[in-house]
Parts: structure tokens; C-alpha cells; sequence
């Protein structure tokens, strides 16, 4: 079986296109806002971070960039998950694509590398099988998704950030996951880098936190994969995480955070109201169904990830 596994070629895409016409942002601060997987309580906490910021002076522009579908199994909170979302700049994430595009032999269209258990995999096929059967019941919300671009390149700061799901590749490329990066993977990101022409890219997809920085060409590259808005991403903690992209200094509640020039790039915290939406998953999700067994867990204890490991290069 490939569902899960296999990349579509509607994913794929070249580094040279991914910055061709970069679009001007007029804000202060961006957060980019990936893997919020339907989870309602971690878009108000964004929303109310952004009216914080907002009342200190600074303006503030939310960028999705996919899958903030995947939990919101009811028509009621389906469509005003993506109402919400969709008043806002977005992109497309795998899941988002195969609800605008079901049953096109991608399954979840996560493209699961080999290291992944295929129980996962499976789960996760039967995750989006659902979450279709409600999609269907709101074409209205499945051809703005399907008008979505796949990426988007973003002026800010004189920098280009580009803003994608997977990786300079593929909508569900890996090539940015924190194992990746683990793995040696720096060649391969340099090289993107060289042929895009990016500053920054803020990714997501891989479901875990990576914060990394290179010089290439000259120029200092940053990589922020937020791992993901909606549930906990590190070790005992529950919270989701954003990219931040501000002018100036970043906030101080950071992760981690590195600076190009007057532009601060940081993984920030998303203190959502964990238990609020522990019980509104569990009804939509209860115990022995597919989105329970992967993922309840993780939204009570995070992952086994400590903060210190997601930024690359490690120190010695």
C-alpha cells in the first residue's frame, strides 16, 4: 500500500519558482501559522497574542501555511475553523489539498518517510478519510481551499521569506524535518537555499520544531519549522508553537530565536487552553479511534524533543 506514502507530482515544484515574485507584507511583525490541525482554542490564543501586540504598537499579519485542518471532525467546527483561517493570508498543506482534491490515491497525502510505523501511516489515511466525508458537505469551503497557492514568497523586512509546508521540493517534502536536519541534511538545505534565493524559510509539515542557520553565498539563511500550532512539540509541554518574524528584537517568551540583520526569527509558544479542547477532541476523537491512538498522548505531554535540541547546527 502507498496511500500515505507516496508524493503526488500536483506537489511537487522547483526551487528557482519558489521566489520568483515575492509579495510585499505590510506588518511588523508575521506569524507563521502551520499544523494548527484544527484546533480552535490554539487560534484564539494566536488571535489574542496578535491584539497583544497589536495594543503595544505593533502590527501584526497571520500567515497559515497548511494543514490547519485535521481535528475539526464536525461540520459546525469544520466550517468555522476554516472561515476563520481563510479571512487571512494561507497557503496550502497536504491535508488541506486532499479536501479540496479527495480521493486522487494519496491518502493522507503526508508522504510518510520509511521511518515512520505504518500504523501511523494507516491512521492517518483513515483520519483524512473522515475529515473528507465532512469536506464534501461544503464545496463552498473545498474550492477556496483548491484557489490556494502552494507556497508563497513574502518581502519583509528586506528579507524573503518564503513561506511553504513541506520543503523546497514538495508541498509534503521531509527535507526539513527536525530528523533531517539530524540526519546530516545541511548540503541539500544549502543547495535549496542557493537555488530559491530565500532569506528565511518557514515550513512546517514534519510535526517537529527545528530552528537552523547557515551562511550561503554569503548571506545568513535561516530554516524555522514551527513543528506545530495545535498540539505540544516538546518535552512535557503542551503547548503549540509559531514562527514569529518581527522587525527588531524578538519577544522574550521565545524557544529559541536567532537575528538577520533587524529581523528577529523565533519559535514562540501558543498557551492554548489544553484542557478546553482535550475534551472537545475526545468527543469528535474517542478512545480507540485513529486520531486518539496517534495523537492523544502528545497533546497531554508533548514529545520527547528537549528545547535546546531543535536548534541546528548543534553546539558541541
Amino acid at each position: 500500500m502507498t496511500e500515505g506514502r507516496n508524493c503526488p507530482l500536483a506537489y511537487r515544484y522547483r526551487p528557482e519558482d519558489l521566489c520568483a515574485e515575492p509579495e510585499r507584507v505590510d506588518a511588523d511583525v508575521l506569524y507563521v501559522i502551520g499544523g494548527l490541525y484544527g484546533n480552535p482554542y490554539s487560534l484564539d490564543e494566536i488571535e489574542r497574542m496578535a491584539a497583544e501586540e497589536e495594543r503595544n504598537g505593533r502590527s501584526v499579519a497571520l500567515v497559515f501555511n497548511g494543514d490547519f485542518n485535521w481535528f475539526n471532525a464536525s461540520d459546525s467546527l469544520f466550517r468555522s475553523m476554516n472561515e476563520r483561517v481563510l479571512k487571512h493570508t494561507a497557503s496550502l498543506g497536504n491535508v488541506d489539498y486532499e479536501l479540496a482534491n479527495p480521493n486522487d490515491g494519496a491518502g493522507c497525502g503526508c508522504a510518510y518517510p520509511d521511518f515512520v510505523d505504518q500504523g501511523v501511516v494507516e491512521r492517518s489515511n483513515a483520519i483524512m478519510e473522515r475529515l473528507q466525508g465532512i469536506a464534501v458537505g461544503h464545496p463552498d469551503i473545498q474550492e477556496r481551499l483548491n484557489a490556494l497557492p502552494r507556497f508563497r514568497c513574502l518581502m519583509f523586512g528586506g528579507l524573503k521569506v518564503l513561506v511553504l509546508h513541506g520543503d523546497p521540493e514538495s508541498l509534503a517534502g521531509w527535507g526539513l524535518a527536525y530528523e533531517a536536519f539530524e540526519g546530516g541534511n545541511e548540503t541539500a538545505v544549502r543547495d535549496w537555499f542557493g537555488h530559491c534565493g530565500a532569506d528565511v524559510i518557514a515550513c512546517t509539515h514534519t510535526c517537529l520544531p527545528v530552528l537552523w542557520s547557515g551562511q550561503v553565498a554569503g548571506r545568513l539563511r535561516l530554516v524555522a519549522n514551527n513543528g506545530s500550532a495545535g498540539m505540544g512539540n516538546l518535552v512535557g509541554d503542551a503547548r503549540g508553537l509559531i514562527t514569529r518574524i518581527a522587525a527588531g528584537e524578538e519577544s522574550g517568551l521565545s524557544v529559541a530565536s536567532f537575528k538577520s540583520g533587524n529581523v528577529s526569527v523565533s519559535l514562540q509558544p501558543v498557551a492554548f487552553d489544553n484542557q478546553a479542547w482535550l475534551a472537545d477532541f475526545d468527543r469528535l476523537w474517542p478512545p480507540g479511534s485513529a486520531a486518539a491512538e496517534s495523537y492523544r498522548r502528545r497533546l497531554v505531554t508533548g514529545t520527547s524533543v528537549q528545547a535546546t535540541d531543535v536548534v541546528f547546527p548543534r553546539q558541541s
